[in-house]
């Protein structure tokens, strides 16, 4: 008998084909999200469950007792409980790799959008303001061979690097919880402390997963050390930066601008001041979406799952479970 699983979003009919060779399913086809209620009573007689992030709490998995496998079609989890699956003997899984590249292509336009003010010329021109005549309200700042400081040199950090220096002569620092020798011989980037990369950049990406250490990494007391000049992004989690610090040094023209795909509630609530910023170019969390980026993720999504309910390992269980 094959074993049971559940596919709470549409996936492509390849996909769907990959896991029908080895198992029984049953899918969530429409375009909006599950509702709770519905995943919760799909889920008590299954083996795998393969969703779009979602939370996992103990709670949760008290209703599933056959699970086996949660195979998460995205990078972070950091909506599993990783102790409460442990508990209950419950694998988690993820899908880095894939998008890296993707990602990294996103993470540049968004520098180029921010610091040549590119979304606000574009705006400006559609609204039939534009009059011929350069307006200096529209100089922005040169990305070709400006200092771009990485927090996080992982996978992502690291095809940014390469763009950085290989396609922008980009002077690129980084701080990272252990130092990359490899990434800084192959890029020639420089390992750094906070507070000199913070000191030191025009640019300043933050690319840290969520964790309990990295919550609110940046604050007040980091976006203090920046350039006025400089601008911040973040294309990791929104968690991971006090939106209230950087909604503050904004305010106070503390640093220049900022470039965003992530935020601390997602999707971002309607009064959030950083929507009325112009200098501030908000992304509705895209930095992996192309249509073959996201196929890959659901085909490596569906590898991890059909791997976990058919007994053997997950090539990409998360660390914290390895």
């Amino acid at each position: 008998m094959k074993p049971k699983v559940y596919i709470a979003k549409p996936i492509p009919e390849s996909v769907e084909k990959y896991i029908a060779e080895y198992c029984e399913y049953k899918i969530w086809d429409e375009k909006t999200p599950i509702p709770k209620e519905k995943l919760l009573e799909e889920i008590k007689d299954i083996d795998g469950l393969m969703l779009p992030k979602g939370e996992i709490t103990n709670e949760f998995l008290d209703q599933a007792p056959k699970l086996k496998v949660v195979s998460n079609i995205a990078v972070g989890y950091d909506g599993f409980d990783i102790e409460a699956m442990k508990k209950h003997k419950v694998l988690g899984t993820h899908t880095p790799h894939v998008l890296d590249e993707t990602v990294a292509d996103t993470i540049f336009g968004l520098i180029l959008m921010t610091a040549r003010k590119l979304s606000e010329c574009n705006h400006h021109v559609k609204k039939g303001h534009w009059n011929k005549m350069d307006s200096e309200d529209f100089f922005g700042k040169d990305v070709h061979d400006a200092t771009l400081g990485i927090i996080g040199m992982g996978r992502i950090g690291e095809k940014v690097a390469r763009r950085a220096t290989q396609g922008f002569n980009m002077n690129v620092l980084y701080y990272n919880r252990s130092r990359r020798k490899d990434v800084e011989e192959k890029y020639n980037v420089r390992y750094s402390d906070m507070t000199n990369l913070l000191r030191e950049s025009d640019f300043v990406l933050l690319m840290l997963p969520l964790t309990n250490s990295t919550f609110q990494f940046m604050g007040a007391n980091e976006f203090k050390l920046m350039k006025t000049d400089a601008f911040f992004f973040n294309c990791s989690r929104g968690k991971t930066v006090d939106e209230n610090a950087l909604i503050e040094a904004l305010k106070m023209k503390k640093i220049s601008g900022a470039g965003l795909d992530v935020y601390e509630q997602e999707p971002i609530n309607k009064d959030n001041p950083l929507l009325l910023m112009d200098n501030v170019v908000t992304l509705p969390h895209i930095g992996s979406a192309t249509k073959k980026t996201r196929d890959d993720m659901a085909m490596r999504a569906a590898e991890n799952l059909v791997a976990g309910v058919t007994g053997k390992t997950p090539p990409d269980v998360v660390k914290e479970m390895r």
